[in-house]
């Protein structure tokens, strides 16, 4: 789809949605009024579940709370409805805070389990606080009034609700497209290869926990000012499966999937109520099973809901992103020869297997260095003791002359280590330059606050001028907006390493870099590495193909059953009797 129609579109939306109310009926008004409102909160649960992959069922929970803030305030007390918005808000974050601490480590089935739990005991709590109105709720609750503007009509509040939701969706698009933004598109990426990047995976996923929640609390404030009576029973865990319904059936990684999806489920939802009561006397009941049925069908059919079906008949043609002229402040390198990496009696054991036994080599700047040796012989552990994915038993390990032993896999990141993979992590569903703009995240300091409201630009098309030199430098800065999943394999890797390099590292730490890959790619990776070691970027890769390292390092450290054989030049190692018993099984 043309750029130009992208701009076209929403102006047009615009325009339709101011002239609804003048030509609508007062009940199809109510239902838009739902929508906006259910809109709001399924913003929340695409950044959470479709980009996080973090599924809640408690956002009811929230939105109630965001709604008995602000009747408390203005019901109770007597207060502003501009108040109990200010309320709303620092409610509902903290709450979403406190249980976003409490269980976002959580892994697997158990954090969708604690979100039901924490829902329940939400909704549970609202009828037995003094002073909300127990199981009768609370009434009378005024309307909102804004600069002398009186939101009481459903006509009159539908445009405040649609202002906000466009408000909405206009900030969580901004914060997408943003550095913030790529490290939350990456989160299903896995905890690994974030981490490799310098980002802090807790600290985001609370971060989009706590944004969902405030704009959930956003949709209570609304909702209880739209109604003006607020009880306990819309706030239980049914409501939270049709929030998730929502993201879920409009497009759970598109913000226009929000509005889509609550407006399939609300008028869908309306039609049920209306030929149920036909069919049974149990229509209350039967509405939990068609939409249990629908939530079915969706996830057989549909995963990637309505909006992914239409792009696939109106495929999005993405400008390329704005390059400044000159890139980011780059580090100043050490000089060749220097202490780099330091292993000393490095030692790891996963129970009684000792995979990684009293190793110990040094690396100086400026050098090509392999680790080679037989399947099995602990090569990536060793890697992964190095770059903080696991912890050494015992021994200890330097870099740039700082004991890094026990720090974090980010931290070592963001002082100067970069890291590829055996399998290749990528963002197949992200661009290439989107991919490798992820490795640059480290050297770029915009947080989430000025992503949101895109204060960011002048670091952003700096961070992109970083990107594209990248990719030109492996020799596919002719593909920068295609997607990353779509390049074959030898060129994913070299993906990886432009990845790497964004991060303007000291030493770039490679895993298995010509696995799968023909012999004229071979040839152009080992090119690329020694360009790499000419912009004075130290490497150290572990690999299995023997003709590959030979030709290409300046030194080789053979390991075999997790301990160190020998260490020496290409040359050296080849002569060696013991390097050939170990591969060969004995020499002729």
């Amino acid at each position: 789809m043309n750029p130009v129609v992208l701009r076209v579109i929403p102006l047009v939306a615009i325009v339709v949605m101011a002239i609804v109310p003048l030509v609508a009926s007062p009940f199809s008004i109510t239902l838009l009024n739902y929508v906006g409102i259910g809109a709001i909160v399924a913003l929340g649960l695409v950044l959470m579940t479709g980009f996080g992959g973090l599924t809640s069922f408690g956002q009811a929970a929230l939105v109630g709370v965001g709604a008995y803030a602000t009747a408390f305030v203005t019901v109770n007390l007597g207060l502003p409805p501009i108040l109990g918005l200010v309320l709303a808000v620092v409610l509902t974050g903290a709450v979403a805070l406190l249980l976003g601490a409490i269980t976002l480590r959580l892994g697997g089935h158990f954090l969708p389990l604690s979100t039901i739990a924490w829902g329940i005991a939400i909704y549970f709590l609202f009828p037995n606080i003094p002073g909300l109105g127990a199981y009768d709720g609370i009434r009378s609750i005024p309307p909102i009034s804004l600069f002398g503007i009186v939101f009481g009509p459903n006509w009159a509040i539908y445009y405040l609700i649609w202002a906000v939701l466009a408000v909405a969706m206009w900030s969580v698009a901004n914060l997408l497209d943003s550095r913030v933004g790529r490290a939350i598109r990456s989160l299903r990426g896995g905890a690994t290869m974030l981490a490799s990047l310098g980002v802090e995976l807790f600290r985001v996923r609370l971060t989009i926990f706590v944004f969902a929640a405030v704009l959930a609390g956003v949709a209570g404030w609304l909702y209880a000012h739209m109604l003006r009576f607020i009880s306990p029973s819309p706030f239980d865990i049914r409501p939270s499966i049709e929030f998730l319904l929502m993201a879920m059936a409009g497009g759970a990684t598109s913000v226009y999937g929000a509005v889509v999806g609550a407006g399939i489920v609300v008028l869908l939802k309306n039609e049920i109520q209306d030929i149920l009561p036909y069919l049974s006397k149990s229509a209350g009941q039967l509405e939990i099973v068609a939409f249990a049925v629908l939530l079915i069908l969706l996830l057989q059919f549909a995963r990637g809901g309505v909006i992914s079906i239409l792009r696939r008949f109106f495929p999005i043609a993405r400008p390329l992103p704005k390059a400044a002229a000159e890139g980011l402040p780059t580090r100043a390198m050490p000089p060749a020869g220097q202490p780099l990496l330091s292993i000393d009696g490095a030692t790891k054991r996963f129970g009684g297997l000792v995979a990684v036994n009293n190793v110990s080599f040094t690396m100086q700047t400026g050098e090509i260095l392999a680790l080679i040796g037989p399947n099995g012989a602990g090569k990536s552990t060793l890697f992964n003791l190095v770059t903080g994915v696991l912890p050494v038993n015992a021994g200890r390990i330097g870099f740039m002359g700082k004991d890094i032993t026990g720090t974090a896999q980010a931290d070592i990141a963001r002082s100067g280590m970069a890291r590829t993979f055996q399998h290749v992590k990528l963002r197949a569903g992200m661009t290439l330059v989107d991919n490798v703009l992820l490795g640059a995240y480290p050297r770029t300091q915009a947080g989430f606050l000025r992503c949101l409201f895109r204060r960011d630009r002048e670091e952003e098309a700096r961070a992109t001028r970083v990107a594209l030199d990248m990719l030109d430098f492996v020799g596919l800065g002719g593909k920068a907006q295609e997607l990353a999943g779509n390049l074959p394999l030898g060129q994913q890797r070299v993906l990886e390493i432009a990845r790497a390099l964004a991060s303007d590292p000291i030493l770039i730490v490679l895993d298995e870099p010509a696995a799968g890959l023909r012999k004229p790619e071979k040839v152009a990776l080992a090119k690329q590495l020694r360009a790499i070691r000419d912009r004075g970027v130290s490497v150290l890769l572990v690999e299995h193909d023997m003709e590959f390292v030979m030709g290409l390092v300046d030194r080789i450290v053979v390991v075999d059953f997790g301990s160190k054989l020998m260490e020496g030049t290409p040359e050296e190692v080849r002569r060696s009797t013991v390097v050939q018993e170990a591969y060969l099984g004995g020499v002729a």
